[in-house]
């Protein structure tokens, strides 16, 4: 079942079960108001609001089960238990890419908290892939097409 397992830092953990906690507590009651609203407008058959309610409720119900379900298989990142200067999930990296000479800094992360744009990158992708378990200093080339290399300046 090892598939099935959620990476998550701390702070992902804590952004999911507040989601969960927002959906289960406020999201549910809203739709239930939205569905009451919808059934006192009288006939259901051809209610556009409670046919709209009803959509919502299952997005929100969907939703709470994913979560529900990830929660139930969480692995905490501990970026702070390894201290080596090999990169691992959790690790913050700066790396220089060869070909533009261009530093970027990036946070391995699981692809639940994935967020590119703000320098988390999933440990799925591409360039993660390339980058885990190799050291400061090293150049990896990154398998895609066209391919590149990025030199690994340091590892947090």
């Amino acid at each position: 079942m090892e598939e099935n397992k959620v990476v998550v830092t701390k702070e992902g953990l804590a952004e999911l079960q507040k989601e969960y906690e927002y959906l289960v507590h406020v999201e549910r009651d809203q739709v239930i108001e939205e569905l009451r609203a919808a059934r006192a407008q009288g006939d259901l058959s051809e209610n556009a609001d409670y046919d709209a309610a009803r959509d919502h409720q299952a997005r929100v119900e969907a939703r709470i089960r994913q979560l529900d379900d990830m929660l139930k298989n969480i692995e905490i990142i501990d970026g702070k238990k390894s201290r080596s200067k090999i990169v691992r999930l959790g690790s913050t990296v700066t790396l220089e890419f060869q070909d533009t000479m261009e530093k970027e800094t990036y946070t391995i992360v699981g692809t639940v908290e994935s967020d590119p744009v703000n320098g988390k990158l999933s440990n799925e992708t591409p360039l993660a892939a390339a980058i885990l378990e190799h050291k400061v200093n090293e150049t990896v080339p990154v398998m895609v097409n066209p391919s590149y290399s990025v030199k690994i300046l340091e590892v947090k």
